[in-house]
């Protein structure tokens, strides 16, 4: 059997005797092959957001995230940025982590050795074939993972992952497989690297064109944002004046009185 890829060791040497110039042209010489590694695949990461944007748009699915560790915080990120950014409510794009939320701050012991806790935790949301689920391990090898897909597979869900390594359990457990193969860590096996990396950048391609195909992006403008804080409030008023051709003060008031720019576009006919 071979051994999984980010286990193999660093293609560096006696990193504890480098300078500090070195290890950090050398993590970015890494970093610069995640994308590579993610363009080989990105027909894979389609397939999946056409199937999770089906489900959402036509069956009222959800679309749920399931790690331990950097995987699992990953998850969670992306799903709790959605609501922010596309308007959603926050049961559209659900991220779990074993050992549940406390497990965001702090390791907690074996959360990821219990091959039945994701599916326990899943029950929680009424999850059912509607919905979508994907695991997300570096390893591919993760027992909450591993058990939460194989359970929701054999409940009818769609089930999908992101690994980075080829031929995984994980990968033979779901129907959409997306293996981001991106080579050894700098750091001997430290996933939350490269590995780690690649899965946030396929989270948001996943989550950002998802939104998308639902409506939820103008052109290219954030129109259905909450205005949770002066920073956005304030990006929603210059989207209005560049749209509008408008000043500021027309601009906050239209914004004010419609509480989204999606509002103030739709009731003044603009062309988005």
């Amino acid at each position: 059997m071979n051994q999984k890829t980010t286990e193999q060791s660093s293609n560096y040497e006696d990193l504890d005797k480098m300078s500090t110039s070195e290890l950090l042209k050398n993590i970015n010489a890494e970093d610069k092959k995640v994308p590579e590694a993610i363009e080989k695949i990105i027909p894979k990461i389609e397939e999946f957001v056409n199937i999770t944007v089906s489900k959402i748009a036509e069956e009222n699915g959800r679309l749920f995230y399931i790690g331990a560790g950097t995987s699992g915080r990953l998850g969670v990120l992306d799903a709790s940025e959605c609501p922010p950014t596309f308007g959603v409510s926050d049961d559209v794009i659900i991220g779990l982590i074993a050992g549940g939320d406390v497990a965001l701050r702090k390791a907690v012991e074996n959360a990821e050795d219990n091959d039945n806790q994701a599916w326990e935790d899943l029950q929680k949301f009424n999850i059912d074939k509607n919905d979508v689920l994907i695991g997300i391990a570096a390893s591919g090898t993760t027992p909450y993972v591993i058990g939460g897909v194989k359970r929701a597979r054999e409940n009818g869900l769609v089930t999908g992952c992101i690994t980075n390594n080829a031929n995984s359990p994980l990968s033979k457990a779901v129907e959409f497989p997306i293996e981001i193969v991106v080579g050894p860590e700098f750091v001997t096996s430290s996933t939350r690297m490269k590995s780690g990396t690649s899965q946030k950048l396929v989270l948001n391609m996943i989550s950002t064109a998802v939104m998308i195909k639902l409506g939820r992006v103008k052109g290219n403008k954030m129109v259905d944002m909450q205005l949770s804080n002066n920073k956005l409030v304030d990006r929603g008023i210059r989207m209005i004046m560049a749209e509008m051709y408008v000043d500021h003060a027309t601009a906050a008031k239209l914004l004010k009185e419609h509480k989204s720019v999606r509002a103030v576009f739709r009731d003044h006919k603009t062309n988005l």
